[in-house]
């Protein structure tokens, strides 16, 4: 990635569709992220329906999934380790 993107999902994410409950839920399978300034930058989603559903990514898009797409602790996945936390401590450089 060239920097120039904030990414919200990652691969192997965990979602549900803040809409389409009927989806169920979803596994982030691709990441696809543009080289060029200004590219697009998509995830695609696999959802228990068994379609592949295509998102935009970059959270400085108005169109961004982060508005309809939520990160899941849907019951689905309730077996499985969740995902480490960053830590807030910043690096100083000296």
């Amino acid at each position: 990635m060239n920097g120039n993107h904030r990414l919200y999902l990652r691969l192997g994410d965990k979602v549900i569709h803040a809409h389409y409950g009927e989806w169920g839920g979803g596994v982030v399978v691709e990441e696809m992220t543009s080289v060029l300034v200004g590219g697009t930058c998509l995830v695609r989603i696999l959802f228990e329906d068994g379609q592949q559903r295509t998102f935009n990514n970059d959270l400085d898009s108005d169109m961004c999934c982060y508005y309809f797409v939520r990160r899941s602790q849907h019951p689905l996945f309730a077996d499985r380790r969740p995902r480490a936390q960053r830590s807030n401590k910043r690096m100083t450089g000296e």
